[in-house]
């Protein structure tokens, strides 16, 4: 190879590779980062951003209300621990703003996520507004491509809003704690080896699952337990008729109802509503007492809940 050949080859690397490198941003409460707030660093990455942007969370509990813009994608939080890299806030339903509006389910989230592609690791997200505050959301996702690994959302009600209708989103190895319909939205969201907790004789999802959208929330070799005196927990109610939810090879413990399912109060939902298991285990894990209109999957339908069927061409399980 000549000399002018690689010149060219060095100069490219030179000149391409930065634009090409990740930026990344560090967060730290003790002023040692580059940030104290995780808004403040989220705000430093540009509108319209089109490269991957990590913002690295130290140690620490981050009391903010967090908005990932919907002109910021590619951008990735990761904490340095999740049970101690912490982001809450205590808003919830009602609460009355210094400008006049009132909150609601929309609005009341410690954590909003507008953009696409958005991705989390080694994080908590809470909202700590207490166990009589109402509807207090932790984490609302309205964005496409959100994924989130080993990852923590707590509180009580209404903890993990996935709220925008059709988008796709993917949970790994997370822990998810709350009272009532504490997994709720109209989103198609894939969980893996997740542990799902409940503190409240209550429901544990409320999807809102548009009929023109083949899944809704698909839990995948999950672990659902509860707190010592709960023990009447439904899989799921439909926040319209048309909800969809699947558990495949899930242990369900005590907690969970022998019937399993719930039609919030309204018959007409049985006829609509698109419940699911497969080999379910546990002694929450009662197949023949499980109310008639929801189905236990055969071996051939079980086909059709592939990854690459409910996610497309979007590969967030191929992640390490």
């Amino acid at each position: 190879m000549n000399l002018k050949i690689l010149l060219t080859i060095f100069l490219s690397l030179l000149f391409v590779a930065p634009t090409l490198a990740q930026q990344k941003f560090v967060v730290a409460t003790d002023g040692s980062g580059d940030f104290k707030t995780v808004q403040a660093a989220v705000d430093a990455v540009p509108a319209g951003n089109k490269k991957p942007v990590t913002i690295f969370l130290k140690k620490g509990v981050y009391r903010e209300v967090l908005v990932i813009d919907a002109r910021k994608p590619f951008i990735t939080l990761t904490g340095e621990d999740k049970d101690s890299t912490i982001i809450v806030y205590n808003n919830h339903a009602g609460t009355k703003l210094p400008n006049g509006d009132t909150l609601n389910t929309w609005t009341c989230a410690s954590v909003f996520v507008y953009a696409d592609d958005f991705t989390a690791r080694n994080l908590s997200f809470s909202n700590d507004a207490g166990f009589t505050a109402g509807q207090a959301v932790a984490l609302r996702v309205e964005g496409n491509r959100a994924a989130f690994y080993n990852c923590r959302m707590t509180g009580n009600q209404d903890v993990l809003f996935l709220s925008g209708n059709g988008v796709k989103h993917y949970f790994r190895d997370c822990y998810i704690e709350g009272t009532t319909d504490f997994i709720f939205g109209g989103a198609t969201a894939v969980f893996e080896k997740c542990h799902i907790h409940s503190r409240k004789n209550s429901h544990v999802t409320a999807a809102s699952t548009n009929s023109i959208i083949p899944f809704g929330f698909v839990f995948f070799d999950c672990k659902l337990t509860a707190d010592s005196n709960i023990n009447k927990v439904s899989l799921g109610r439909p926040w319209t008729p048309t909800s969809s939810v699947t558990y495949i090879r899930c242990f369900m413990d005590k907690h969970i109802i022998p019937e399993g399912w719930n039609n919030w109060r309204n018959p007409a939902n049985e006829a609509t509503a698109r419940y699911a298991e497969y080999k379910s285990t546990g002694p929450g894990a009662q197949p023949d007492a499980r109310v008639k209109w929801a189905k236990q999957l055969s071996e051939q339908e079980l086909e059709k809940y592939s990854l690459q069927n409910i996610l497309g061409n979007w590969r967030p399980y191929l992640e390490k």
